[in-house]
């Protein structure tokens, strides 16, 4: 799950990182008590989950009279079609040289991999694709508790020593908040310190709980609800639904759509010993999304009851047309009762799938 910015500072401030004077504010008055405490020049920054934010004019500069207008006029503003509700207010700083510093996971090493660049700012994606040397790496093995002295200095290169200590602190974020992503760009030095002038975090989803973080906000409603009932699930864009049991199974299924030039529109796994309310839950789960024409029902019966997930399908009720293949425990009773509602039960993965994008088309 992606912090907003101020959520990411404030843990970065938890860990020693310095970070800018601000406060957050969700109405454009509430900023004229602070502007005493954060100087004659303030940076107005629109608190909203996308990448490119300043370029989209989700970030203002003004002077402290003009403050209040500023901030009604970004509060007005939809940002990559995402509404301003709240706005970080920060003190403007001296800047004399931007950096930029991350960590994620390399999956190749699966490992920490830490990336630092001489310029940071808006354009360091552009820089580091017209010169690869622009951004220099180092991985790390995940027991290490801090960066080795001689890859900090590979790190660094000519860069100012002071860096330093904010990296190990921002590996020390990554560690033990169990992020996918941890990244300031710009880090930032000035002639009173070294500041993390933006912040961003991306939190496992595996490890919300042990965060502290009870509902995961990346997630859509019907993700949410995917997760209420314990699916592995997965919007995708297309116009057939899937319902597997079984990662492979459900993996299989989408790839036998893909090779029948079908679209998948989700990715749903049931789980082993599905009873009928599950699949019921399942069935309308994926009718629910708009773009599904037909849902495509592959599940083999161990665990699993064929005749309870025929009463699932049969109970759900709804308008898209479900093409069934089932095999294995309860098998016939299952053939039979969605035989007497109807619905199309085919012998094969094969043919059901094929079956499935020939109706979506």
């Amino acid at each position: 799950m992606k912090l907003l910015e101020y959520e990411a500072k404030s843990v970065f401030k938890d860990f020693g990182i310095p970070v800018p004077k601000s406060v957050l504010i969700r109405a454009p008055e509430e900023v004229a008590p602070h502007l005493a405490a954060l100087g004659d020049t303030v940076v107005l920054k629109a608190q909203v989950d996308v990448g490119g934010r300043g370029k989209a004019g989700g970030i203002l500069k003004a002077d402290d009279a003009d403050a209040v207008r500023a901030a009604r006029d970004l509060f007005s503003r939809e940002i990559k079609g995402l509404p301003v509700r709240e706005i970080l207010v920060e003190e403007r700083l001296p800047i004399t040289h931007e950096y930029y510093l991350s960590i994620a996971i390399d999956r190749s090493t699966k490992g920490p991999v830490i990336l630092f660049a001489d310029a940071g700012g808006v354009d360091i994606e552009s820089a580091a694709q017209e010169d690869a040397g622009a951004v220099r790496k180092v991985t790390l093995p995940p027991l290490l508790t801090e960066v080795p002295a001689f890859l900090m200095r590979e790190l660094l290169g000519d860069a100012p020593k002071d860096l330093a200590p904010v990296i190990n602190r921002l590996y020390r974020v990554f560690r033990e908040k169990d992020a996918m992503l941890a990244e300031i760009n710009p880090l930032v030095t000035t002639e009173k310190g070294v500041y993390a002038a933006d912040a961003k975090l991306i939190v496992d989803d595996n490890a919300l709980a042990r965060q502290g973080i009870a509902v995961n906000r990346d997630l859509t409603d019907r993700e949410q609800e995917a997760e209420k009932h314990g699916f592995a699930y997965v919007e995708l864009d297309g116009s057939i639904g899937v319902i597997g049991n079984g990662a492979g199974l459900t993996m299989s299924t989408l790839d036998l759509i893909e090779f029948y030039q079908g679209r998948a529109a989700n990715f749903l796994d049931v789980g082993g010993g599905a009873d009928q309310d599950r699949v019921q839950h399942a069935v309308r789960l994926v009718a629910g999304m708009p773009d599904v024409k037909v849902i495509v029902v592959n599940l083999l019966g161990g665990i699993t009851r064929c005749d309870e997930v025929a009463k699932g399908i049969i109970a759900a009720g709804v308008a898209p047309t479900v093409i069934v293949r089932m095999a294995g425990t309860n098998e016939e009773e299952g053939r039979r009762l969605l035989a007497e509602h109807g619905y199309r039960m085919l012998e094969s993965m094969d043919a059901a799938v094929k079956a499935a994008v020939e109706a979506a088309a």
